[in-house]
């Protein structure tokens, strides 16, 4: 299992949960959207619908709402709980909150946790913690003049 943090500086969280979601898509894989507040799951939903794609080509990021029916057959499903009705192995913690949930390789097999500024003691304790655990690998990614570096 693999665990990667994203810390928030330039983008907003919605602009890193699209690249992690293209990326996870472009992969063959399906995507479990976390956040406990309904306002960033809905401004995270709307940006996978506007996001324009790579090189700027027309595309967006089909998702759906967890409890809104359909579940199974979302590519992106945005959610309040850690539970992949639609039969995501990769997870997005995008509020900053880790889950433990999240690192369960039997339910996934990657997950993501994107935090900032305020979240980021939370984040610190979270990779110290995950550390410890056998059969976990963790990146740690950070912003430097617009392109993303693996910082650990």
């Amino acid at each position: 299992m693999q665990v990667d943090f994203y810390q928030v500086s330039r983008d907003p969280p919605e602009a890193i949960v699209a690249m992690l979601a293209e990326k996870t898509l472009a992969a063959g894989q399906r995507l479990l959207v976390v956040a406990a507040e309904a306002p960033r799951l809905e401004a995270i939903g709307q940006a996978l619908w506007a996001h324009p794609g790579r090189g700027g080509a027309a595309s967006f990021l089909a998702n759906g709402r967890a409890g809104a029916g359909h579940e199974p057959r979302q590519p992106i499903l945005l959610s309040e709980t850690v539970d992949p009705a639609n039969g995501a192995r990769f997870v997005v913690l995008a509020d900053g909150v880790w889950r433990d949930e999240a690192a369960d390789p039997v339910r996934f097999d990657r997950a993501f946790l994107v935090f900032d500024a305020a979240t980021l003691e939370d984040a610190r304790a979270c990779w110290r913690i995950l550390g410890a655990r056998e059969g976990l690998t963790r990146n740690f990614w950070k912003q430097d003049a617009g392109r993303w570096i693996k910082a650990a």
